[in-house]
């Protein structure tokens, strides 16, 4: 007899102290009875709780932690992740390259996750218009709402009983890397002005991480 989706283990990995994360936690928490939930940066180790975990359903919702390929094979019925970018831009510093780049559109992905990041199938896609005032601050919230829109829309499918969405959408480019977004916050008097205000302007989330190198010193911009 195959058990309701209710039944299913389920490991829930979210961006610590995160309102949208917490809120989908507890929807976790109300809606399956076996639930295992964390939250955490890019920062913090992870539980040796979540390393030995064997169930059916593993949700990364905006996380930073990168997941062994043994522990992605241990989610019996889908291992999925819930990435700030579109298919576009996969990676680190998603929000960030968009900014720089002057994308007119942008959008929230969900894909079944690969040992390499951003690169399984996706599973949905939403996507909403971008102007010049956007702030990388601004564009991230906006992700995060969708992709809570988002979480209970696929969630709605999983509890249903049917399969998950399949998007006609691939992955556009190889995912950007942390030494990729950091090359774009180094700033220098050699670049043209409108080079440095781009850039500053994509690397300033609620303060500036813009920085320059004078010697073996490193400088960073002040707000």
């Amino acid at each position: 007899m195959t058990r309701h989706p209710q039944e299913f283990r389920v490991l829930f990995l979210g961006k610590k102290d995160n309102l949208f994360a917490e809120r989908a936690a507890d929807y976790i928490n109300r809606h399956f009875r076996h639930p295992l939930i964390f939250f955490g940066t890019r920062h913090d180790k992870l539980p040796e709780e979540v390393l030995t975990w064997q169930g059916d359903l593993l949700i990364s919702f905006i996380s930073s932690w990168i997941l062994p390929e043994v522990l992605l094979q241990n989610a019996a019925f889908a291992a999925i992740n819930f990435h700030p970018g579109s298919p576009e831009y996969p990676g680190t510093g998603c929000t960030n390259f968009a900014i720089y780049n002057r994308e007119k559109e942008y959008g929230v992905t969900c894909h079944h996750m690969k040992a390499v990041v951003d690169t399984g199938n996706i599973v949905k896609v939403k996507r909403f218009p971008l102007t010049e005032e956007d702030t990388v601050f601004g564009v991230t919230q906006r992700c995060y709402g969708l992709i809570e829109e988002m979480f209970y829309e696929i969630m709605d499918c999983i509890l249903q009983g049917g399969p998950l969405p399949v998007s006609d959408e691939k992955w556009k480019r190889k995912p950007y890397t942390r030494r990729e977004l950091n090359e774009l916050c180094f700033i220098s008097p050699e670049m043209p002005m409108e080079e440095i205000e781009r850039r500053i302007k994509a690397t300033t989330y609620k303060g500036p991480w813009a920085y320059t190198r004078i010697g073996n010193k490193i400088f960073k911009l002040q707000s």
